[in-house]
């Protein structure tokens, strides 16, 4: 296919101003309109067309509906539903949310999307290119990447086939394609601002590709190709004061992506890396008191007995300047680093010890919670597998309990709870994790009212 250069792109631009001048002359002279030339100066007009025509087709618009349970103590009471005429008032509300994916296995019907696309939801709708609606299962999500896989009935489907996005270079043309505000498939183009952005508030692993292709609300889980209609990245965020493109946009690279996805298919979960090391940014004073020069890095607060940090030999008071030959400059970029590598791989990372500098390596095992059953803690939450809130969830300044699965038709799904909710209170009385969650529904209170997190709401969930 023809490939975009910024020569030409010139010559074309030029060639079609002579071409309009002419066209005006001659319609003033002959009265018979002009036609734009096939080529200019011997190479055709470029277009993103044939390309488009076979990578539309493997990307879908996601519609998700989720059921909110609505809270209100006066409807518990009969006499107030009789005396106000609501005895089938609602007891709750629809919450319905845009998307896209990419379809990425034609065969089995796979679909990579973002996990906030769909989180919660209890209906997917699918609509493919071709206009059929099909109703989607979840594969598995991963809220720590922001990456789920969804399956659809597969009959007909069109897939796009992956990229290494290890070989994108800043400046390469890229091609977003989404369903932006819901009206429906939408193209835009533009160039790879800049590769390995992190720190952006309220997100997981962060290992973005920075784009100025418009990406606006609804792309999300969508599609961003290169010149030969191949994935480099799954559409996830953009940064705007007003809620709309300001040419700030984010990808999540079709590599990490892959690796997610492949362990979502094989046992729905993923398995994220650690060395068994807290760190916490390096302040001015906190360099000034290890007798470290002040400046990027992250330095070690604590390393646990046994854990691969330990048999690396590293220390508190160790600062961590880079995690294979990449620059750490916080906290948030080693814990990116370090979570998104494969498990089980080593990792090289350059230290600062009294300020010499030192290069250790230690192989990454996989991050190990605390669990439960709930029907054990309370017959009510029957369903639900419990969890410690992981790394992820106490950097944003939380704590509480995952609910890591919960079974479809259960106790505790009846009373509206769903997997990746994060209980952070009990009757009001916030819990810091399994064991005050234990030591709370060990009295056996007649009432149980959760504390709940799911996404950007919090709310109430009585159990039944």
């Amino acid at each position: 296919m023809p490939i975009f250069r910024p020569g030409l792109l010139i010559r074309v631009l030029f060639g079609l101003l002579i071409v309009a001048a002419a066209s005006v002359c001659f319609h003033s002279m002959t009265g018979t309109a002009g036609t734009l030339p096939m080529a200019v100066d011997g190479q055709p007009l470029p277009s993103l067309a044939p390309m488009l025509e076979r990578v539309t087709p493997a990307v879908v618009n996601i519609n998700s509906k989720t059921r909110v349970r609505v809270r209100n103590p006066l409807m518990d009471d009969p006499f107030f539903r009789q005396f106000f005429g609501l005895q089938n008032a609602p007891r709750e509300r629809i919450e319905q949310s845009l998307g896209s994916g990419v379809i990425i296995d034609a065969a089995k019907g796979y679909v990579l999307t973002n996990n906030h696309v769909i989180e919660g939801a209890d209906d997917i709708a699918v609509t493919l290119h071709d206009g059929r609606t099909l109703k989607a299962q979840v594969v598995g999500t991963d809220p720590d990447t922001d990456i789920a896989v969804i399956r659809i009935p597969a009959e007909n489907l069109s897939a796009l086939p992956l990229a290494d996005s290890n070989q994108l270079r800043v400046g390469d043309f890229v091609v977003a394609l989404g369903n932006p505000f819901g009206l429906g498939q939408t193209v835009t183009s533009g160039i790879v601002s800049a590769l390995g952005r992190s720190g952006l508030r309220g997100l997981g692993y962060q290992n973005f590709i920075q784009t100025d292709a418009s990406i606006n609300p609804g792309n999300s889980g969508g599609a961003l190709v290169n010149l030969r209609g191949e994935l480099v990245g799954i559409n996830s965020a953009i940064f705007s004061p007003s809620g709309g493109n300001v040419g700030i946009g984010f990808a999540i690279p079709s590599d990490l992506a892959s690796e997610v996805m492949r362990q979502l298919i094989a046992t729905g979960t993923v398995a994220h890396g650690t060395l068994g090391a807290d760190v916490q940014d390096l302040t001015a004073d906190i360099a000034r008191m290890l007798g470290s020069e002040p400046g990027a890095g992250a330095v070690v607060t604590r390393v646990r007995a046994g854990s691969p940090a330990d048999a690396a030999g590293i220390k508190p008071g160790d600062v961590i300047v880079a995690v294979n030959g990449k620059p750490v400059r916080g906290e948030n970029d080693f814990h990116n680093a370090v979570g998104i590598a494969q498990v089980g791989s080593t990792v090289a990372l350059k230290l600062l010890r009294d300020g010499k500098p030192l290069a250790l390596s230690a192989r990454l095992v996989a991050e190990q919670h605390a669990t439960a059953d709930g029907g054990k803690l309370d017959p009510r939450l029957t369903g639900a597998e419990l969890s410690e809130a992981d790394d992820r969830v106490r950097r944003q300044g939380l704590s509480g309990v995952s609910v890591i699965r919960i079974a479809a038709g259960s106790r505790a799904a009846n009373s509206g709870i769903k997997s990746g909710d994060l209980i952070v209170g009990v009757n009001q009385v916030d819990i810091g994790g399994l064991d005050d969650l234990k030591t709370l529904l060990a009295r056996r209170p007649r009432q149980v009212l959760l504390s709940v997190v799911r996404g950007r709401n919090a709310f109430f969930v009585p159990l039944q």
